[in-house]
């Protein structure tokens, strides 16, 4: 074992012991109140050396329902709160944040499988929402508008919704929860958070991080609320005390969580699977190529949802473009993610090992042919079995596997003649997340952006698919889930519209001209 392994190793206790997580954690917390629930024990295992962490258990449904409580009785108080103080609020929670950027960052890595610099970025992300949310809590604007009747005033306002549920998935174990809860926050709203069983002790570290700024400030218990375990989702999904659930994770649970929720007219933000593709035209600057290309392929293994998981090029550069892409990926080194030399971490468990073989072979089944990696990797390091070399794969333009999203580092490549067909084959597949396409020609970017052009909520011209930043509003389209979170004005989401009208004289006149006399 190399004296740097045994550096991080030793580096991420002391993280743990910075960031309060214990062997045996608290599976229920509603601010600085933490409970030791009795449900099933959930063991979080790292994928970087396949060691146990640490352990909670799940929260019950009495955790549930005393939690919900909690919250509903927070939310009477923190709403009457000005909404420029709850902003100071998350300031403070952004300063912790920077605090332990390095030591949360840290765990990130080393619980999910990232990246080092990746798990700080992650980190960074909430910082960056934590200071858009501040000067948004002075920017929750109304219109003013004029009446058709004579001294009226109409206006609309935006009040809080109440319990804001959110739902994250392992892959951004931290910075999605911030995105939703922050902008809650400021709008008034109070959050219970369900973090991914994959990644627990995040959402705990998150939660200890955030308890003095809490404490200083007198915040009710229950404005930030966390509970770990699965069965807490459907509770949430189907409880009507929740007016909003933000779901981050697959299509096919995101089918149940919109039918749960829509069923008792709740509102939700989706954001679900992403089957990305940057299209290469001949007109390419191929200095911008690579690194967009293979970061978006191989950045978190291959596990975001924004991943670039098929490249459309152009049949004059095709051959020039697959032979830099293939030197590229025999310059990746694949290893322990804290070693900050490593490109690419493990995949988060041993499942997703066999998605990534099960979809290398579906591909070559129909005709896919290999062009570089594709194997798991074994010997010393890789003893967790988590590791896979990442591969890329030739295939007919959108073969049925190749609409199908896998959560792992794998790069469909495919060629074209027009960018009308390019714009076609980026736009056949059911999801619709994130885009982008490598031109210098004007014509042809303004192409792609336009009505005729990617149908996905993200498109980017020169740069890749994956690494959105949080001043913009993130998600997409279609089987993607419709949802949109972070910045713009996604603060809508979290709010609930009201119009009113005023009248200051001393008649009654209808609007339409209707005449109602008495």
């Amino acid at each position: 074992m190399s004296t740097t392994t045994v550096e991080k190793k030793s580096g991420i206790q002391s993280s743990l012991e910075k960031l309060g997580i214990k062997p045996q954690n608290y599976g229920a917390s509603t601010g600085l109140l933490h409970v030791q629930t009795k449900g099933k024990k959930i063991d979080s295992y790292s994928p970087v050396d396949g060691k146990l962490i640490a352990s909670a258990n799940a929260a019950t449904a009495e955790d549930y329902e005393r939690t919900i409580k909690t919250a509903e009785e927070a939310f009477k108080v923190w709403r009457m709160i000005p909404a420029p103080k709850r902003g100071e609020i998350v300031r403070q929670m952004g300063e912790q944040f920077r605090k332990f950027k390095n030591e949360l960052g840290e765990l990130v890595s080393y619980e999910m499988g990232k990246s080092l610099q990746e798990g700080k970025g992650e980190v960074q992300e909430m910082i960056d929402i934590c200071d858009f949310a501040v000067g948004l809590s002075r920017q929750l604007y109304g219109l003013s508008m004029h009446s058709e009747r004579p001294q009226h005033r109409m206006y609309e306002q935006w009040h809080p919704l109440g319990i804001v549920g959110v739902i994250s998935a392992f892959n951004f174990p931290v910075a999605v929860w911030s995105w939703n809860a922050a902008i809650a926050w400021v709008c008034g709203d109070v959050c219970v958070w369900k973090p991914s069983s994959k990644t627990p002790l995040c959402a705990i570290a998150c939660q200890n991080i955030i308890a003095d700024v809490l404490r200083t400030n007198n915040v009710p218990e229950g404005v930030s609320c966390v509970l770990i375990g699965n069965e807490t989702g459907d509770l949430m999904n189907a409880d009507k005390r929740i007016p909003m659930v933000s779901f981050t994770g697959s299509t096919r649970i995101g089918r149940r969580v919109s039918s749960m929720v829509a069923e008792r007219f709740g509102k939700t933000i989706l954001e679900l699977g992403g089957n990305n593709a940057i299209i290469v035209s001949e007109n390419a600057d191929m200095k911008l190529l690579v690194p967009g290309v293979v970061f978006g392929a191989v950045g978190t293994a291959g596990q975001r949802c924004t991943s670039t998981r098929r490249l459309i090029v152009h049949e004059s550069v095709y051959d020039k473009t697959i032979d830099s892409l293939k030197k590229a990926y025999t310059q990746l080194r694949i290893g322990n993610p804290l070693d900050e030399s490593n490109h690419v971490g493990p995949l988060i468990d041993a499942g997703a090992v066999k998605e990534f073989t099960a979809a290398i072979e579906a591909a070559k089944s129909e005709g896919g042919k290999v062009l570089c990696g594709g194997n798991s990797m074994e010997g010393a390091g890789y003893e967790s079995g988590c590791y896979v070399n990442p591969c890329i794969i030739e295939v007919k333009n959108n073969s049925k596997k190749v609409c199908e999203e896998t959560f792992a580092p794998i790069l469909y490549v495919m060629k074209y003649s027009t960018i009308e067909e390019a714009i076609d084959l980026q736009n056949g597949v059911p999801q619709g997340l994130s885009s982008a396409i490598m031109t210098t020609n004007l014509r042809e970017a303004e192409k792609f952006l336009s009505h005729g052009g990617s149908d996905c909520g993200i498109a980017n011209v020169n740069i890749g698919t994956s690494g959105a930043e949080i001043g913009g509003a993130f998600g997409g389209e279609k089987e993607t889930g419709g949802g949109r979170e972070s910045g713009s004005d996604a603060w809508k989401v979290y709010m609930r519209r009201q119009t009113n009208t005023i009248n200051f004289t001393d008649k009654l006149p209808l609007a339409q001209g209707i005449k109602f006399d008495l």
